[in-house]
């Protein structure tokens, strides 16, 4: 059988259940372009029943493990899960880097489970509109549960857990205190905070520091519950499972899901806008960019101006 191309071809053989067909979906989604565009036509008017979780933290806080560790929870529901692994790029081909992946083999062979790497550059707009439209297509496809789980807690990843309908964010003892971590955005959107590798010294500061750090908030509502977990075990991730669907209660009963996602289009837009004209600039400056990008090194002329020259009339 020949290789599907076509992005109405993909999109239909991936909602009939074929795995390789959706990751090519998703492949044609990561290089952006017409085509990703074309695959985002489709899914979005078919999409919305899939429930977002973001999970992000520091380097070594155990998500890949906590990630895991889920993945078996819901699956003890009987329900079916994706992860898009958002790994680091690899210095050699662009690609993602698939540690993740490793850590979650508990899975391999379950067709209840899907597991995604993504790389972080390499699509024009940035990671988080990639992993936007990553999402709708597994929303399409028919995945009830899409978690993201981010390399760490730059920008890039606070933007992409922020995509989510519930974010947990994944501290360990001794993590540091709240300064950082309001430097860092975690407090922002953080709606389920975990302490893993709670077995080790520290786990009782670190629950003091997080509570604190709530006291002192100014956010309403819904007040970010604190879990500890040891992800290897999976002691805690029951619990952990709660609060994430304590949170999706939270979010229906007062509206306050549409409201993110609202939210959230209107942000995906500005994103989508700034790529479409970035293409565009990339496409129509010709020489003219490299002539304007001399002058302003040899400031002769400011990059402010030099940049509204290269804007059409």
């Amino acid at each position: 059988m020949a290789e599907l191309t076509d992005p109405g071809e993909l999109v239909a053989a991936a909602r009939a259940g074929d795995r390789a067909a959706l990751a090519r979906l998703l492949s044609v989604v990561e290089r952006g372009g017409p085509e990703a565009r074309a695959v985002g036509r489709l899914t979005h008017p078919i999409g919305g029943s899939g429930y977002t979780i973001g999970i992000t933290g520091a380097p070594g806080a155990g998500k890949s493990t906590l990630t895991n560790a889920l993945i078996s929870r819901v699956r003890a529901d009987g329900d079916a899960v994706a992860v898009l692994a958002v790994d680091p790029s690899s210095p050699f081909s662009g690609g993602a880097i698939l540690g993740d992946r490793v850590r979650m083999q508990d899975h391999t062979g379950d067709d209840g489970v899907y597991i995604r790497s993504m790389a972080t550059r390499g699509h024009l707009g940035g990671l988080s509109l990639a992993t936007l439209e990553a999402i709708r297509a597994l929303d399409a496809c028919g995945w009830p549960w899409i978690v993201i789980e981010t390399v760490g807690v730059g920008q890039v990843e606070v933007e992409v857990a922020g995509a989510a309908d519930t974010t947990i964010v994944v501290v360990t003892p001794g993590w540091g205190d709240a300064v950082q971590a309001n430097k860092a955005g975690l407090l922002e959107i953080a709606d389920v905070f975990v302490i893993n590798k709670a077995d080790r010294p520290g786990e009782a500061e670190t629950r003091r520091d997080l509570e604190r750090m709530l006291d002192l908030s100014e956010r309403s509502g819904w007040r970010p519950p604190v879990v500890a977990t040891t992800a290897p075990t999976g002691e805690g991730v029951a619990e952990l499972w709660s609060s994430v669907s304590a949170h999706r209660a939270h979010l229906r009963s007062t509206g306050e899901l549409e409201g993110r996602r609202a939210a959230r289009v209107g942000d995906e837009l500005l994103r989508i806008l700034g790529a479409l004209l970035e293409e565009r600039a990339r496409a129509s400056a010709g020489p003219e960019l490299a002539d304007l990008a001399a002058r302003v090194a040899a400031r002769d002329l400011d990059p402010w101006t030099a940049a509204a020259e290269l804007l059409p009339d």
